[in-house]
């Protein structure tokens, strides 16, 4: 199953201050698929949060995948800016999702490669340096790139002009479902797989309406 996983810094710190602190991140994600070599198919990297599309294969490998990345960066991040014991780094754990393989799939990777055009940190998602796409356009192996990027063997195909549809906007409706399925953890897909993956995964309030459920009125069973 495929994954979108998002975490962001506590108190809205900055997890990336200087280019240094993206290449080290990208470097324990390159570490730790050596350990867990779950498939990466997307990320983008931002100043105080970052997205990853995942293809974990098997139970568990998410969950572990996660803390190793989360728990070693945390650890070298505080020994490089000299601030061990003064908290946490993350606001908390990961956020994830579950997507349908299908043209959900290219939705979500569209908007997690859009995501520093969207901030407007670059002019087109391709130059966002933090970026997959960036490594996509630029062919040969890069110092401090995850080598375990991978979108070969996936079963849905991106589209010829890839990189010329993500830097075009997407729908209103798509990216505030999108954001939805972030904020609950709902799973991103069509109704009905929407509804057999929350049930296997026990995800079900995901899908409930926010708020509080409506106050039914006792009946007084009492003789009058």
């Amino acid at each position: 199953m495929f994954f979108h996983v998002l975490n962001r810094a506590v108190g809205r710190e900055r997890l990336f201050r200087k280019e240094a602190d993206y290449a080290a991140f990208l470097r324990i994600i390159d570490e730790v698929q050596q350990r867990l070599p779950a498939r990466l198919l997307v990320y983008c990297l931002m100043p105080n949060h970052w997205h990853l599309v995942l293809w974990p294969a098997g139970d568990g490998e998410l969950s572990e995948f996660m803390r190793l990345l989360t728990v070693t960066h945390t650890q070298r991040w505080h020994a490089h800016h000299h601030s061990a014991g003064t908290g946490p780094l993350y606001q908390g754990r990961f956020k994830s999702f579950p997507i349908e393989r299908d043209e959900h799939l290219l939705a979500v990777c569209r908007y997690v490669e859009r995501n520093a055009l969207r901030a407007k940190l670059a002019d087109r998602a391709e130059r966002w340096r933090w970026g997959s796409l960036w490594q996509r356009t630029n062919p040969g192996p890069v110092e401090g790139m995850p080598s375990l990027m991978s979108w070969e063997d996936c079963p849905v195909q991106r589209p010829a002009q890839w990189t010329e549809w993500v830097n075009r906007p997407q729908s209103t409706a798509e990216e505030a479902a999108i954001a939805e399925s972030i904020r609950r953890g709902r799973p991103y897909g069509d109704a009905a797989w929407q509804r057999r993956t929350a049930a296997k995964l026990g995800l079900q309030s995901s899908l409930r309406p926010r708020g509080r459920p409506r106050v039914r009125p006792i009946k007084d069973s009492r003789p009058l």
